[in-house]
């Protein structure tokens, strides 16, 4: 009944959408619906787990007599898991099938929620978040590879919309989720939360995932896993710990890490290409750096989502800091920005699949620069809560125009024996630019504050002096991205 199949690749079997194809396509779909659905559901709830306890560290300060810098390591710890873990994605959906990958990722999410829930103490929830990040690092490639290769490609923007919402809007939902739980709840309804969601995900996955593909025996490369765990941890560390760098204090431990995790991943780049022609797997194949179009779908995405991690963390230090808005508050402050982009992420993709990623990207980028730009003049002291959601929303719309065409565009133009390594290179430096721009952010409103202070302001001044030396970060790099936004075309093949 079934053509003879190819030489396997460890992908997904692509949806054809020739004309060969039309009459069962129905099928196909079918079939293919709930995949998507169950996997972009749990690659949400998973992303905003990412940034849920933003808003949560001040009670997680005092519940467990922790200090600022030891809570900033339940997200640190988490951005580390997932950078040591993504690399190894594109080898486990070589060797795995998908079902196994599935299944994976969401028991190992679902016992570290579980352990979150019951964490009596700060190891054990750092434990826990650990446990949740392997499971969401398996995830984001799964959903992305799986787009790529069983939705045809006229619907592939439309879908991808879908993924830009998880992408974009997720992770700005975490502080207005989060804000609304803290008011009526302690932060272990956090996680209670997320539970049933993903109990729920887990069980309509295994009715409908099935083995699409054919696992191939490769062997891991263990230098070359220690590798990336020292080069993308340690740099991770490094920008973590920006703070502390221009602070001047424990200057010496992050320099270290920095130094080691940039050799690291130069080692680690070199062997990847080396084993590439010798004839052997690598663990990271690094052959889509090489495509254009990816290589400079992947600068603007970076520099986009940099902005917007940064911004989402450095918003409601500023609100509460220097408009003295409660929780509550400042969690309904993000509502309408993360609504913006999470509605118009299919729109978006369904304008991409007609007019191409040029009409799209360039404006979103500049929309975000300009955003940036203005947050820098008008968020003062004096600044009122309108005045923040009139910035807000235009940049969750700018940041959705850009993430969900060239997630589609960067992807699609790779061959289809690269879509698992190209997608684990994004994601991996996705979250290198999480962390980059966190922590450039936060180093740039702490040290706007200080200088603030130091001339005589109080401290609801200072700090909104800092976060205008925040929001030049981010005009400068999204204005940087719709230079580079300038030169992207849709592929030929396309």
């Amino acid at each position: 009944m079934h053509a003879s199949s190819p030489t396997p690749t460890g992908e997904l079997p692509a949806v054809d959408a020739g004309p060969s194809t039309s009459a069962p396509e129905p099928a196909a779909t079918t079939r293919v619906t709930p995949i998507i659905a169950v996997l972009v559901v749990s690659a949400f709830v998973m992303i905003l787990n990412e940034t849920l306890l933003s808003v949560a560290l001040p009670v997680l300060m005092e519940d467990l007599s922790i200090t600022a810098v030891t809570a900033q390591w339940l997200s640190t710890g988490f951005m580390l898991t997932m950078a040591v873990v993504i690399p190894t994605t594109g080898f486990l959906m070589t060797r795995l099938s998908v079902r196994s990958v599935f299944l994976l990722a969401m028991s190992l999410f679902l016992a570290g929620t579980a352990l979150a829930v019951l964490a009596p103490s700060f190891p054990v929830l750092l434990g826990a978040r650990v446990i949740q990040a392997a499971g969401t690092a398996m995830v984001l490639p799964l959903l992305m590879t799986t787009v790529l290769a069983l939705v045809p490609l006229r619907s592939r923007g439309l879908v991808m919309g879908l993924v830009g919402v998880v992408i974009s809007a997720a992770p700005a939902l975490g502080p207005t989720i989060s804000g609304a739980i803290l008011a009526r709840g302690s932060w272990h309804h956090l996680f209670v939360m997320m539970l049933p969601i993903i109990v729920v995900a887990l069980v309509i996955g295994l009715l409908f995932i099935r083995n699409y593909t054919e696992p191939r025996a490769v062997r891991l490369d263990v230098l070359s896993v220690v590798l990336s765990a020292i080069g993308f941890g340690g740099v991770i560390y490094a920008l973590a710990s920006i703070s502390a760098i221009v602070d001047g204090h424990a200057r010496l431990v992050p320099l270290l890490a920095a130094a080691a995790g940039l050799l690291a991943l130069a080692v680690f780049a070199a062997r990847q290409v080396r084993m590439r022609a010798r004839g052997q797997e690598p663990l990271l194949d690094l052959r889509p750096l090489t495509v254009r179009t990816y290589l400079v779908s992947l600068l603007v995405i970076l520099l986009c989502f940099a902005t917007m991690l940064g911004t989402v963390v450095a918003l409601p230090l500023y609100m509460t800091g220097a408009l003295g808005m409660s929780t509550l508050a400042v969690g309904l402050t993000m509502l309408p920005g993360a609504a913006a982009s999470g509605l118009l992420g299919p729109l978006v993709g369904a304008l991409y699949d007609r007019v191409g990623p040029l009409p799209l990207v360039l404006p979103g980028a500049a929309l975000m620069a300009l955003v940036s730009w203005a947050s820098m003049l008008l968020l003062d002291g004096d600044a009122t809560q309108g005045m923040v959601i009139a910035l807000n929303v235009p940049l969750g719309i700018g940041m959705s125009m850009v993430m969900t065409p060239l997630m589609a565009l960067s992807l699609g133009a790779l061959p289809k024996e690269l879509y698992g390594h190209g997608s684990a290179i994004l994601n991996t430096l996705q979250q290198l630019a999480g962390a980059l721009g966190t922590a450039v952010f936060i180093a740039l409103l702490t040290l706007g504050a200080a200088v603030a202070a130091e001339s005589g302001a109080g401290a609801e001044l200072a700090q909104a002096s800092g976060a205008t030396w925040a929001f030049v970060a981010g005009g400068v790099m999204c204005s940087i991205a719709a230079l580079l936004a300038t030169t992207l075309r849709r592929p030929q093949a396309a």
